[in-house]
């Protein structure tokens, strides 16, 4: 049983049986930044609502390179483990923490008798989905309509957004890898930004200044 304090980020979504209810059967599990949360071939048994920290979504091509898809908040869950559980079938996407991350894990017996049961579940299911779908959908479009410079610039002013934060402690890597493109090309874009007075960079830092 966990506390029901833990579930504040949920409130406002879940009717007080609910809460109830997932305070006696869901676990608790705490990561550290870069932790793989759920990966690509896993069976699972559990899904994440996420009550701390942000959690990096990404798919994986055959050659290992990774792309990311869409980075959930305090009080989101991930609509394609939620997929994969209904049907039965392993993960598609890899879940990483991208700081000190707080789940609690639902059982996916529970998950199904809820979406049954519980009205506010349900909704929280459905829009759960649709949320993350046009989320992909924005990620389509930003692949195949925008240039690396713009897809970038984009990038860093997303994660102002979720950090609340204009500096941004990342790695021209970690960037490359999130973009799915090398690190060499990331570096000369940033430098480029920078030149345009969009950013200014420093020591593992990026502060972005229009946004």
């Amino acid at each position: 049983m966990i506390s029901k304090d833990l579930l504040q980020p949920f409130q406002y979504l879940f009717d007080t049986e609910l809460i109830e209810s997932i305070a006696h059967v869901a676990l608790l599990k705490n990561y550290q930044k870069l932790d793989i949360i759920i990966d690509i071939g896993q069976e699972l048994n559990f899904i994440p609502l996420l009550i701390k920290g942000n959690i990096k979504v990404l798919r994986e091509d055959d050659n290992g390179d990774e792309l990311l898809l869409y980075v959930l908040e305090s009080g989101d869950t991930c609509a394609m483990s939620l997929t994969c559980c209904m049907v039965k079938s392993v993960s598609k996407i890899r879940a990483i923490a991208d700081d000190e991350v707080t789940v609690i894990m639902i059982p996916i017996a529970q998950m199904k008798l809820w979406f049954n049961t519980n009205e506010s579940w349900r909704q929280f299911i459905l829009q759960s989905y649709q949320i993350r779908f046009d989320e992909m959908l924005e990620t389509i479009d930003t692949i195949a309509f925008m240039k690396m410079d713009e897809r970038l610039f984009k990038y860093l002013k997303d994660h102002v957004k979720l950090t609340a934060s204009t500096t941004l402690e990342m790695t021209h890597q970690e960037i490359s890898e999130d973009l799915n493109t090398s690190r060499v090309v990331i570096s000369r874009l940033l430098k480029q930004l920078e030149r345009e007075e969009k950013i200014e960079l420093g020591r593992n830092k990026i502060r972005v200044l229009e946004f």
